[in-house]
This record gives C-alpha cells, sequence and structure tokens, in this order.
C-alpha cells in the first residue's frame, strides 16, 4: 500500500495557483492508475487505484495548506501505513518555476503543509518528498501573495512540463523506489533561488 499526498487548497479560487500544484499532481497520479472516483473522507478528497498489483491511495486534504496534515495524519493512522509508504507532493519557492526535485525524507524546510503532516505523524520524517518549483516572490510581492497567485503563460508551460515528467516519476516511486526514482529524475544540478532583499 502506498499513500499519495498532493498538498494544496480546495475550491476553485485556488485551482490554478501556484500552491496548488500538489493538487496538479495528485489528479493526473490518480487518471494514470485509473483512481478517478474521488470520494470525500478523512477530511480529504481519495481515490483508490492500483499500481503493479499495490493499492495506491491519492489524498487531496481539504483542510487548507496549513493543516494538511488532519487529513494526511487521519488516513494514515486509519490504514496502519508505515512512514517510508506516505508519499507527498508539495510546492517549492526555493525552486525555479518548474524544476522538479526529489528527495527520500527531510524536515518541513519552512513549508507549513509538510510540517503540519510531520507533526501530525509524531514527529516522522522519513517520508518521501516531490518538490515542485514555483519561484520566489519578486521584491514588491508578499510570499502569500505569491503562493496564492497563478502561472502567467511561460510559467504555466514549464508547470505542465514538470507534471508530465512528475508522473512517470512518481509511478517510479511506488515500484522502484525512491532513491531509484531520484537517480532517473532528479536533475543534476538544482541551484536555490536567492531570496529577494525584502525578504531577508
Amino acid at each position: 500500500m502506498k499513500i499519495f499526498a498532493g498538498l494544496g487548497n480546495p475550491g476553485a479560487e485556488y485551482s490554478s495557483t501556484r500552491h496548488n500544484v500538489g493538487f496538479m499532481l495528485a489528479d493526473k497520479v490518480a487518471e494514470k492508475i485509473g483512481a478517478s472516483d474521488w470520494r470525500e473522507k478523512f477530511n480529504a478528497l481519495v481515490a483508490e487505484g492500483f499500481f503493479e498489483g499495490e493499492k495506491i491511495f491519492v489524498v487531496k486534504p481539504l483542510t487548507f495548506m496549513n493543516l494538511s496534515g488532519e487529513a494526511v495524519g487521519a488516513i494514515f493512522n486509519f490504514y496502519k501505513a508505515d512512514v517510508s509508504d506516505l508519499i507527498v507532493a508539495h510546492d517549492d519557492m526555493d525552486l525555479p518555476v518548474g524544476m522538479i526535485r526529489l528527495r527520500p525524507k527531510g524536515s518541513g524546510g519552512g513549508h507549513h503543509g509538510v510540517e503540519s503532516i510531520i507533526q501530525h505523524l509524531g514527529g516522522a520524517q522519513n517520508f518521501p518528498r516531490i518538490r515542485i518549483g514555483i519561484g520566489h516572490p519578486t521584491k514588491n510581492r508578499s510570499v502569500n501573495s505569491h503562493v496564492l497567485s497563478p502561472f502567467n503563460p511561460e510559467e504555466a508551460e514549464k508547470i505542465s512540463a514538470a507534471l508530465e515528467t512528475l508522473v512517470p516519476a512518481t509511478l517510479c516511486i511506488f515500484g522502484e523506489g525512491t532513491d531509484c526514482a531520484m537517480n532517473k529524475y532528479n536533475p543534476k544540478k538544482a541551484k536555490k533561488i536567492p531570496a529577494p532583499e525584502l525578504e531577508q
């Protein structure tokens, strides 16, 4: 069994915003494994499918980003999953728009949704992450307005390409493990974007 959680905010007004790239990937992964029947439970939308004979739960929390752990922790505890069987996809301001990065574990790194999940897992951090770059805000834009803004057309193309790459990368995690997926799909170099002076 695997639990794939794509993070985002519920509601049509947020559907195309930067903060919702995790939801976007969840939709594509669900479609790929034939999990089209979304049901509301555990304070989330959950679709169930199979990949190579293994049960996959695709989860989109309905708690809003900062409380993602309430939904993810509930389904995790109900099915008594192992922490290594949870995969979390989320936006990352420290990566350029469209850049992807797979990680086997780590801290929340300042991402409130991931921090919420760690909290509700009792501090466990050993779950794989799929980080999707959304870029840093410009000097005159707040972090909140940045993550809740849509992509411009050029950025949207980069995100679309990233998601197309991340579908097979996610399936690779399901079937072959995170280390194998990292070797196949991580870019050779991922440079962090320096924060603008206003944010320092």
